[in-house]
């Protein structure tokens, strides 16, 4: 399996309405993407979150890197305050 964790950056209002977005339009999406797994979503409510995807190979993982890219550009302009930070790798250890 191999991952792809990203680290957001936003106005805490803007909270709720990320973690709207994210379940009824981004994971639809992501779980069309090769290999898919399984996808978290954390919110601290604080201006941060990250995102957590799990896919079966690392072709998967970099295609969500795309998509989510994708879709930051054109759903989440004006909500997100920077680029997210984005690593990627195998994961080496899992229940």
């Amino acid at each position: 399996m191999y991952a792809a964790i990203r680290h957001y950056h936003f106005e805490p209002k803007n909270g709720p309405e990320i973690d709207r977005r994210i379940r009824a339009d981004f994971v639809p999406l992501l779980k069309k993407t090769r290999g898919f797994v399984r996808y978290y979503w954390l919110d601290t409510g604080k201006g941060e979150g990250a995102s957590i995807s799990v896919f079966r190979d690392q072709e998967g993982a970099d295609e969500s890197i795309a998509v989510a890219a994708e879709f930051s550009r054109t759903h989440m302009a004006g909500l997100v305050t920077q680029k997210p930070d984005v690593i990627e790798g195998p994961v080496r250890a899992h229940d």
